[in-house]
């Protein structure tokens, strides 16, 4: 699997030092599920997704939602486990983080963001 660094370009900070990208179909089926934490500064990238689930989590996420020009166009702060996200048209991929990330970060929508291949 892929890994990518998520910078916040809007707030000249790194958003994820460490994203795993899930943009084959099982992994994108997968996500998440199974893991028992989310390790400060790691996360997922789902390409393409435009809802997700945390039915089978044991911890909430923070989850953005961003179109195709980079730009954050929904966030679910602290998702708690079983939980269904809104379906969201205009998203192109979504960024899974820690619960906590983006009021850390001060993410926000409207943000724009860069994906880097490490």
């Amino acid at each position: 699997m892929k890994t990518q660094r998520v910078l916040n370009l809007s707030k000249g900070c790194v958003l994820l030092a460490r994203a795993q990208v899930a943009d084959k179909l099982f992994q994108r089926l997968k996500g998440l599920l199974g893991r028992r934490e989310l390790p400060s500064g790691s996360g997922m990238i789902i390409k393409p997704c435009q809802s997700v689930h945390t039915v089978g989590m044991s911890f909430p996420i923070d989850v953005a939602f961003v179109d195709r020009e980079d730009t954050v166009c929904c966030l679910i702060r602290e998702m708690p486990p079983f939980r269904f996200s809104p379906f969201v048209r205009k998203a192109s991929y979504v960024i899974e983080a820690p619960a906590g990330t983006f009021r850390e970060t001060g993410t926000e929508v409207g943000d724009r963001l860069k994906l880097e291949e490490i």
